[in-house]
């Protein structure tokens, strides 16, 4: 431990401080210095960490999304600039870390928050409060260290998450990507690739293939199918229109835009650095009903629909999914992402979860896997909630909305209330952000696809 304390001050020296530290509570009237710190930990991350000048005393370590192998891969300490500025004009400071590399990358991730966290106790001066909370795939590690290290918490606040944690999220990505090579390009390989390059190489195949069948209704029906699997919603993209709700033709087009990106991110390339950390393919499909599945999916009329008009027997189909040779997982493999990115349900400090309701990327339905942990792991209800802004997109909340979700948090942890009703988020963001009117909503997710999680497996 002392080694360790040892590289991480030494890894301090060489950040850039613009300012002198000043401890909480002993700023002179007046003052306008604040505190910033950039540098390296003993991982290879780099971190980046800001107190004002007046430090309510809360920190609020964020952590960031996922980002593809070989990115750039700099420390981020809020979801963007806007965030950041209202945040640090309220007294907060924030802190964060790059990760020590990209991909899925919970095992570093975990290690180098806590980092983070430890570095900036050491040279800033303790927390009277700390909270984490990230976006996206930093949702997943929010909650990860919301579940292994709660005392280092009071709370945590996980926005756009992928709840559904790391062996239902490889599962229910395996699902659609099955459909369309089923169904569309029967030569394409889905798991297993050797390196990036067979990846993209099987990626540029499939989305060769389902752009060639977007030009026709029996391929835009059997696209559909396929974005039905993941629970794809027809209105994910905010630079598009809402469509109305019988107009499955739109619907439909914009599920194929967000097919598209499946397969250039999570379907081949992703899944490859993934199965490259696991050591083989986690993910199987022996077993599963995917006429069960659509009949519990939200777009069930909207598949049946496309089917009808291409004069296509989607039971026809559906039978073909059935006799389908299947994916059987690598049990070793299986177990890593299982050790390393699942979770249990069990929280013992507040935690609250938000989602936009048109997320094409990270579908809504995530949020019902991780209610279901929750319940099944007897977690206090006292200790969790979760709610929904009406949007389109991934994590397009605006700043107000961010904010407002921080806010509940932490009036939660001084009441011991929680004020999750959409009024109140609603209230709370129109004074962060009177520019933006809040759109949180009542809502409930479906269920999601093929839940799994370690209270429900004895395994």
């Amino acid at each position: 431990m002392k080694a360790r304390t040892a590289t991480l001050l030494a890894a301090a020296l060489i950040a850039s401080v613009v300012a002198t530290p000043v401890e909480a509570g002993s700023t002179p009237a007046g003052a306008t210095h604040e505190v910033h710190l950039e540098g390296q930990l003993s991982s290879g991350a780099s971190y980046v960490m800001d107190r004002p000048a007046r430090w309510n005393g809360t920190v609020l370590l964020y952590s960031h999304g996922y980002r593809p192998s070989g990115a750039p891969n700099s420390a981020d300490n809020a979801p963007g600039a806007e965030v950041r500025t209202k945040l640090l004009a309220e007294g907060y400071a924030l802190i964060g870390s790059s990760y020590a590399s990209t991909g899925w990358a919970v095992t570093d991730a975990v290690p180098d928050q806590l980092a983070t966290l430890d570095l900036f106790t050491q040279r800033l001066g303790p927390a009277r409060r700390t909270v984490a909370w990230g976006e996206s795939y930093g949702g997943l590690v929010t909650t990860a260290l919301a579940e292994r290290h709660p005392a280092r918490f009071d709370a945590t606040l996980a926005m756009c998450g992928l709840e559904q944690g790391g062996v239902a999220n490889w599962n229910s990505t395996l699902d659609a990507t099955f459909a369309l090579k089923t169904l569309l390009a029967p030569a394409v390989p889905l798991t297993g690739f050797r390196d990036q390059q067979a990846a993209r190489a099987a990626a540029d195949a499939m989305s060769t293939a389902t752009t060639a069948a977007q030009n026709t209704s029996a391929g835009r029906a059997r696209i559909a199918l396929a974005a039905a699997l993941h629970n794809i919603p027809g209105h994910n993209d905010a630079a598009q229109s809402e469509p109305s709700p019988t107009d499955w033709e739109a619907q439909q087009a914009n599920q194929f835009r967000a097919v598209q990106g499946l397969i250039r991110t999570g379907g081949f390339a992703w899944r490859q650095e993934a199965e490259s950390r696991a050591g083989g393919n986690p993910s199987w499909n022996t077993g599963v009903d995917y006429t069960a599945m659509l009949g519990r999916s939200p777009l069930r009329k909207e598949v049946t629909e496309l089917y009808k008009k291409a004069g296509l027997r989607l039971d026809a189909d559906l039978a073909v999914l059935h006799r389908a040779p299947r994916t059987t997982a690598d049990q070793a493999a299986t177990a890593w992402m299982r050790r390393t990115s699942s979770f249990t349900g069990r929280l013992t400090k507040p935690q609250l979860n938000i989602h936009t309701t048109g997320d094409g990327l990270v579908p809504v339905q995530t949020e019902s896997a991780y209610r279901r942990a929750v319940d099944g792991a007897g977690t206090p209800s006292s200790l969790f909630r979760q709610a929904y802004v009406s949007a389109p997109g991934h994590c397009t909340f605006t700043p107000g909305e961010s904010v407002a979700a921080l806010h509940t948090l932490e009036k939660r942890l001084d009441t011991g209330r929680w004020k999750t009703a959409p009024e109140s988020l609603n209230s709370l963001a129109h004074t962060a952000d009177p520019a933006r009117p809040g759109r949180y909503v009542r809502y409930r997710p479906a269920p999601y696809p093929r839940p799994y999680d370690l209270a429900h497996d004895a395994g």
